[in-house]
């Protein structure tokens, strides 16, 4: 069954061309549909039409949508699409809001695509006939894999095109041109919202393959300092040549947030809830490592570098994310991503795993870390034994965590009244339970053990 907005796409370029005007896919939709990859966002650009003529049709159609009208951009009701007209932009400051918008429907196709960032970008197809418009060499930047700016006056007025770039890069596994790394290093980014960076990070994490090539290329344009200074300063951080033969934790971060990005939705029965806060967890577990790290008698080590590593990556995040839950997440895990390799490593007793799995926020999000930790580092294998004990020890807790269990109503019940002392019993109660002791039992210690303390 065809796409409903394809389908509202071609009425709006059939009106249009019926009024004596042309309508064209722009954008990340022409990229992708050359490339043989989904994308359900669908952009036009209609040509030849005075903005009136233009929200005439759309209200035929349905009705239209404001988008940002003083930019030329509309919305179809009860569609995803993004209409635009041909528009010019002039800077006026250094923020990214600050600029002129100049709509100009006349503007003609090639004047329209060179505003655009990059070459595979740039392109147009003719929404009723299918012809593509080229007028930068999209098509073969494509077939090289090449990151490619379009023009070099207007590819500076907004500084985030060059973690847009990166994340290009990264998504679709191509190069940055030389001359358009160049170009980017000369940009100042201080003035980015911080929120707009993170959409960048997120389309790294959450849709690259190999999302490390995000990092290596910002790397390669001396762009780390600003907005990811926690995250640069791992490069030459060393690391024990026995257990890290990958090299400094630079390296070992980047294998791991590949890794990570590999089981990021899931694998089987264990699947993260929070894929961002998966990835940024891979991304951030090691930060520690930056402060923490000494070498002594010949060994290196980064002794607590968990627990160091949390005030680092609360900078980290807040430049970018307000987002408390978000922040939560990550701290969880970055706390405890250490512990299920070494206590498999040391088969502990089951009150253990189940106190480690108690703490955590997301379980099985946080063995998939441990999983992506222990991956990078090449040339190991996962061990295949601590990740049956790690599962198993998993399954243990779910079920024990389903049998009664003492509330405060029960202690209410057994002649107890709320206060600390209430609160102390509860928590004791908690202990017993995450030990395997059946409700009852417990309760009888529980009871005994306040009237001793």
């Amino acid at each position: 069954m065809e796409n409903r907005d394809l389908i509202m796409a071609r009425a709006v370029a059939e009106k249009t061309a019926a009024a004596g005007g042309r309508a064209f896919f722009v954008g990340g939709y022409v990229r992708d549909k050359l490339l043989k990859r989904e994308n359900k966002d669908i952009d036009l650009e209609v040509h030849g039409l005075t903005p009136k003529a233009l929200e005439d049709i759309l209200e035929d159609l349905g009705g239209k949508t404001e988008k940002g009208v003083s930019f030329g951009v509309y919305g179809l009701a009860g569609t995803g699409l993004d209409i635009a007209m041909p528009r010019e932009e002039t800077t006026t400051g250094r923020g990214h809001r600050d600029f002129q918008v100049y709509v100009d429907p006349f503007l003609g196709m090639d004047k329209a695509a060179r505003r655009r960032d990059f070459t595979i970008n740039a392109m147009m197809e003719d929404v009723l006939t299918g012809e593509v418009l080229d007028y930068f060499g999209g098509m073969d930047d494509l077939e090289k894999g090449v990151i490619r700016h379009v023009d070099d006056e207007t590819f500076g007025e907004d500084p985030l095109r060059a973690f847009r770039g990166a994340q290009f890069a990264a998504r679709f596994q191509f190069q940055i041109d030389e001359k358009t790394a160049a170009l980017a290093s000369t940009m100042d980014v201080k003035a980015l919202a911080g929120e707009r960076v993170l959409e960048e990070l997120k389309k790294a994490l959450l849709k690259a393959k190999g999302p490390s090539v995000f990092f290596t290329e910002l790397r390669r344009m001396n762009l780390l300092d600003v907005w990811f200074p926690e995250i640069r300063d791992l490069i030459g951080i060393d690391q024990s040549p026995i257990h890290h033969p990958e090299g400094d934790v630079w390296n070992h971060t980047m294998l791991v947030v590949d890794e990570a990005a590999k089981i990021r939705e899931g694998t089987e029965d264990l699947s993260p809830r929070e894929p961002l806060g998966f990835m940024l967890s891979a991304l951030c577990h090691d930060l520690g490592k930056a402060v923490t790290t000494t070498a002594a008698d010949g060994r290196i080590r980064a002794l607590g570098h968990e627990r160091e590593g949390l005030p680092l990556a609360k900078v980290f995040l807040e430049r970018m994310t307000r987002d408390k839950k978000l922040t939560r997440y990550v701290f969880n895990m970055i706390a405890l991503h250490m512990k299920p390799n070494v206590l498999a490593k040391d088969k502990v007793k089951v009150k253990t795993t189940n106190r480690m799995f108690d703490q955590s926020l997301d379980p099985e999000g946080l063995l998939l870390l441990a999983r992506a930790d222990h991956l990078g580092r090449p040339g190991t294998e996962i061990l295949q034994e601590n990740e049956r004990f790690l599962t198993q020890r998993l399954d243990t807790f779910y079920e024990m965590m389903k049998k009664p269990y003492i509330k405060g109503a029960d202690l209410v019940q057994a002649g107890m009244s709320p206060g600390p002392e209430f609160t102390k019993a509860l928590a004791y109660a908690h202990k017993l339970r995450l030990s395997g002791v059946e409700k009852e039992q417990a309760l009888r210690q529980v009871l005994n053990h306040m009237r001793r303390s």
